[in-house]
C-alpha cells in the first residue's frame, strides 16, 4: 500500500546534516507561526500537524536514524512503499486527533496502518513464551494547559484480545487516565493490565508545542521583548505566565539573552516538593523606524556616551 512520502527535513526547512539545535530552533519558529491559536488561515492546522510530526521524528536520534535509512532520493508527496523486509514495530492507535500522525509516519514507525511488517497478533499477545501478555507503549500528547489543569483524560487505543472463539483479534479499548501531580514531558504512566493479553500499557507524555511557552523538566520558559532603554535603565514589566500576567522587575543593565527566574511559576512537582520556575529570556528589540525627536536623542546619547560595546 503506497502512501505519500514526508520529507521531514524539507518540512522544517533544514538540511539533512542539521544539528539537533538547528532542528529545535526551526521547529520552534514554525510552530509559533502556524499554531492554531495564532494562525487562523485555511490549512494552518494541517501544516502545524505536519511540523509537529517532522519534529517528533527528527528530535529523536533513534527515529531520525531509522528515517534516514530510507535514503535522500525521495521527494515530498511522492508515492512511497516501504522497502522489502522493512520492520515496522507495533502501532498504537491514539484515538481521535491525539497524536495526529500521518499514514506515512505509521507505516515507518508502526503497524496496523499500512505497509511494512506489522507485529502479528501472536507477537502482541505473548512475551517470550512466558504466557504473560506483552507490555505496550504509546505516546499521549497533551497541551500545556491539559498538564496544568491535571484531572482525568480519556485515551483510546487498540490491543489484541481473544475473541469468543479463542482466536486473537484487534479490539479498541478506552480508559480514563488520571494525571498524577508532578508529571511532565517524557514522564511515563503505567496502566497495569491494559496492554495486549493482560500486559501493561505505558503512556509516554509529550507536551504539544505552545506559541509562547516551552517546557524544560518542571520549568517553563518564555521570551520577554524589551526596549533598549528598558534594558539599560531597568523597569517593572508585565510577563505572561500560564496562569495569568504578573509584574517582573527588570534590573538596569540587563543584557540580551539573560534569563530571569520567577520562582514557583512553573509546573507542579510531586506532593511536598516546590513547583518549577518560569524562566524569562530577555530579547532586546530595536525600533525599525525613529521619529525625528527619537533620532535626535539617540544621536545626542551617542556623542555623550563613552560606552564601547566592542571593548
Amino acid at each position: 500500500m503506497a502512501v505519500s512520502y514526508k520529507d521531514y527535513y524539507e518540512i522544517l526547512g533544514v538540511s539533512r546534516a542539521a544539528s539537533q539545535e538547528e532542528i529545535r530552533k526551526a521547529f520552534r519558529k514554525l510552530a509559533k507561526e502556524y499554531h492554531p491559536d495564532v494562525n487562523r488561515d485555511a490549512g494552518s492546522g494541517e501544516k502545524y500537524r505536519e511540523i509537529n510530526e517532522a519534529y517528533e521524528v527528527l528530535k529523536d536520534p533513534e527515529k531520525r536514524k531509522k528515517y534516514d535509512t530510507l535514503g535522500p532520493d525521495w521527494s515530498q508527496g511522492q508515492d512511497f512503499t516501504p522497502p522489502p523486509g522493512w520492520g515496522g514495530g507495533v502501532h498504537m492507535d491514539f484515538g481521535g486527533d491525539a497524536g495526529g500522525f500521518s499514514d506515512f509516519f505509521r507505516t515507518i514507525f508502526g503497524g496496523f496502518s499500512g505497509g511494512g511488517r506489522s507485529a502479528s497478533m501472536e507477537d502482541m499477545f505473548f512475551s517470550g513464551g512466558s504466557g504473560r501478555g506483552r507490555d505496550q507503549e504509546m505516546v499521549l500528547q497533551l497541551s500545556l494547559e491539559d498538564l496544568l489543569e491535571g484531572g482525568t483524560k480519556t485515551v483510546s487505543f487498540e490491543r489484541a484480545e481473544p475473541g469468543p472463539d479463542g482466536r486473537l483479534r484487534k479490539a479498541r479499548k478506552t480508559v480514563n487516565v488520571n494525571l498524577p501531580a508532578g508529571v511532565t514531558d517524557g514522564s511515563r504512566i503505567r496502566l497495569k493490565g491494559q496492554g495486549s493479553g493482560g500486559g501493561d500499557l505505558f503512556l509516554v507524555l509529550r507536551i504539544a508545542p505552545h506559541p509562547r511557552f516551552s517546557v524544560e523538566g518542571h520549568d517553563i520558559s518564555t521570551t520577554l521583548k524589551v526596549s533598549p532603554w528598558e534594558a539599560a535603565l531597568g523597569a517593572s514589566l508585565p510577563v505572561d505566565t500560564p496562569s495569568g500576567t504578573v509584574t517582573m522587575k527588570l534590573p538596569g543593565g540587563t543584557q540580551a539573552g539573560k534569563k530571569l527566574r520567577l520562582k514557583g511559576k512553573g509546573l507542579a512537582r510531586r506532593k511536598g516538593a516546590l513547583p518549577g520556575d518560569l524562566l524569562v529570556r530577555v530579547e532586546i528589540v530595536i525600533p525599525e523606524k525613529l521619529t525625528d525627536r527619537e533620532r535626535e536623542l539617540l544621536e545626542a546619547l551617542s556623542r555623550e556616551s563613552s560606552f564601547n560595546p566592542r571593548g
